[in-house]
């Protein structure tokens, strides 16, 4: 089974759009979406209907901190991210606020652990950014291979039979084979918000039969996303950072 896994779109619809047509063209067999779906960008309302649509086709979908910081006012943001937040809640209303309040945190499936952002105590929201907070997370769950998104930068971690952790750079296009004499932490990347550098909208192909992963960085209409952005009212560098990558 070829499985697409997605995460971070952030209410990116341009972005969004083009890596689903990217996953069809490739032919993958499910979606599995890790979260944050909404927060920083325009069109919060068309990516939770399209969201809502690819459930009920069968898709799996998580919930993020952004997700549940439209329903939970505690939850902690920067400036901007905030101001975002704030707008998104008027536009989403009762509805969308229960979609996203009822979703899971996580998803497991044959040693395959599917999260937002961390294993460990989830709505902590903690960031795997280097091998040492991905060794602790494989060290917290008995998981074969973990997924999740929420750092907005793709990367990959495996781990020996005998605890030595190493890490990888994904180059997109290159399947990365995951043989199960090592466990493997792996981070998505971003579609709509990336902070790697590279605009381009990122996500993951699993091939679950030949044990391997595949990262795809998809081009997409950055500037028509960023415009909405600005006639939208929200903060300018929203979308001057979708331009960087950053």
């Amino acid at each position: 089974m070829r499985l697409a896994l997605m995460s971070d779109i952030h209410s990116n619809r341009e972005a969004f759009e083009a890596c689903l047509q990217d996953a069809r063209t490739r032919g993958t067999d499910q979606l599995i979406l890790l979260g944050d779906f909404v927060g920083y960008g325009a069109d919060p309302v068309w990516v939770l209907d399209k969201v809502r649509e690819l459930v009920t086709g069968g898709a799996i979908a998580l919930m993020g901190n952004h997700d549940q910081a439209v329903s939970d006012i505690r939850e902690e943001m920067n400036e901007d991210a905030e101001i975002a937040m704030s707008w998104t809640r008027g536009k989403l209303g009762k509805k969308g606020s229960e979609f996203l309040a009822g979703l899971p945190m996580s998803f497991e499936d044959d040693k395959r652990l599917f999260v937002h952002a961390n294993v460990q105590n989830a709505r902590l929201w903690s960031y795997i950014d280097s091998p040492e907070a991905a060794e602790r997370a494989l060290e917290s769950c008995d998981a074969q291979s973990v997924f999740c998104g929420h750092v907005h930068r793709p990367a990959l971690y495996g781990i020996t039979a005998t605890g030595k952790i190493s890490s990888f750079q994904p180059v997109s296009n290159v399947s990365i084979p995951l043989p199960r004499h090592r466990r493997w932490f792996t981070v998505l990347g971003s579609i709509g918000q990336p902070r790697d550098g590279n605009p381009a909208a990122s996500y993951a192909l699993l091939d679950t039969v030949k044990n391997e992963i595949t990262f795809v960085r998809v081009p997409y209409d950055v500037e028509s996303a960023a415009a909405k952005i600005r006639e939208a009212g929200l903060p300018d560098y929203l979308a001057e950072r979708l331009k960087k990558g950053r």
